[in-house]
């Protein structure tokens, strides 16, 4: 056999080699993509939100039957004010309308009200399970970064008691409870925490 044909006769196998794994490629593409849409499909329409909210402990303030408001700002406060808002939702990143959230703090110097209800108060999510609180900022006491409690509970569910921190304060790394994930966001004028509950 010459050069010439043996060189015929391998481009003729060449040819023939692509053609079939052009006709392998046209049959392995829409498997492909017919599997790639199944399991789309299969994905969860609804996105998750996650795990709970951390649990933080409830500390030695806590006091019971909190007067029902918004603001906990009362005349006479003159120190920073500073308004929170968010959402109460599911797991499944759905709003929890009629949620209880019980908020307790210290003032500006690091004081609590153990006798009274001085900044402290309850209140309801709306029916797109949101929230707003005005209240003061609040002051660091010894061992402790400023921070909020608050104990939520759902319509359902059990109630979680956490705490909410400052965004950059110095303090913060510095707190032996401090939770990065509990942080509140700036968001404008405002700060801004969602808070997700179990269904049990």
């Amino acid at each position: 056999m010459t050069y010439s044909s043996t060189a015929r006769l391998a481009r003729r196998q060449l040819v023939k080699g692509c053609s079939s794994l052009v006709l392998c490629v046209g049959l392995v593409s829409p498997s492909i993509l017919t599997s790639r849409k199944a399991f789309a499909q299969q994905r969860p329409t609804t996105p998750g939100c996650g795990k709970q909210t951390p649990p933080q402990m409830e500390g030695p303030f806590f006091t019971p039957l909190s007067p029902e408001r918004t603001s906990l700002i009362e005349p006479g406060m003159k120190a920073e004010r500073m308004r929170l808002i968010g959402e109460v939702v599911d797991t499944s990143c759905r709003p929890l309308p009629g949620a209880l959230l019980d908020f307790w703090q210290c003032d500006d110097q690091g004081r609590y009200d153990n006798e009274g209800y001085r900044l402290r108060g309850h209140q309801y999510t709306n029916a797109k399970g949101q929230f707003l609180l005005e209240t003061l900022v609040p002051g660091e006491y010894p061992g402790r970064t400023p921070h909020l409690h608050v104990r939520v509970q759902g319509p359902k569910g059990r109630p979680l008691t956490t705490q909410l921190y400052l965004p950059q304060h110095p303090r913060n790394q510095r707190d032996f409870l401090f939770d990065p994930r509990l942080i509140v966001k700036a968001q404008g004028p405002n700060m801004h925490f969602q808070f997700v509950l179990t269904d049990s």
